[in-house]
């Protein structure tokens, strides 16, 4: 699988692992408790929504070639439990699908597909996505070393791979919400840039905003 390709089926894999947050409307105030009351199994607890759900997003990619972060908004969708669909609108048109371990690419009416079985590095993305659908912390656990921090507010869920493959390609997945909506993924690889991908009314708040601050202080929801 070239390298793009996997970006790709990454970015969808991670969406797979938050999709249970995104159409989730912002939660009511709850008041700020110290961060030691803010654990993993609490957010996992806002995890279960039933399919079909969507969400906006805006990624936001560095790089070093750049003069710019490139800026992709579109939308995620879930159909149904195992499916996933990423559509992307600007700045070109591609819709990406993932359903029972293969990735459909559409672009410029071409299509081209393949497995996720390609990649080792995705199977572990692949398994624990069934253990945040069903909120369960201790197989979530096998796949990652987890830590939350943070209020009811503003909380965050790190990710650290357990696994070697996909430990050698992503350093960490940091989760970023505010009561039960899932605002932000901030993913690092090892080699590269940070990428940002800002979800539901992060991603509308986004609009028309260039600024890296401020996509960072929506990201973290402070």
């Amino acid at each position: 699988m070239t390298s793009r390709k996997q970006r790709r089926a990454t970015a969808c894999l991670l969406a797979l692992l938050a999709m249970p947050w995104m159409a989730a409307s912002a939660a009511p105030p709850e008041a700020s408790v110290p961060a030691s009351a803010i654990d993993a199994g609490w957010i996992l607890s806002k995890l279960t929504r039933p399919a079909p759900t969507h969400t906006d997003f805006v990624e936001v990619r560095g790089s070093k070639l750049l003069k710019a972060p490139l800026r992709i908004e579109g939308q995620y969708s879930r159909p149904t439990d195992d499916t996933l669909v990423r559509a992307v609108h600007a700045p070109y048109a591609e819709t990406t699908t993932i359903r029972n371990g293969e990735a459909r690419i559409e672009r410029n009416g071409k299509v081209r597909t393949f497995s996720l079985d390609r990649a080792p590095e995705l199977q572990g993305l692949q398994a624990s996505f069934g253990a945040m659908l069903a909120g369960d912390r201790d197989l979530l656990e096998r796949f990652y070393e987890i830590d939350a921090s943070g209020t009811r507010q503003a909380w965050s869920l790190q990710l650290v791979p357990r696994d070697k493959a996909l430990a050698a390609k992503v350093r960490d997945i940091v989760l970023h919400g505010r009561g039960a909506e899932l605002r932000c993924i901030e993913t690092r690889p090892v080699q590269g840039d940070m990428q940002r991908t800002l979800l539901a009314g992060a991603a509308r708040s986004a609009r028309g905003t260039t600024s890296a601050d401020k996509l960072a202080a929506l990201c973290t929801a402070r």
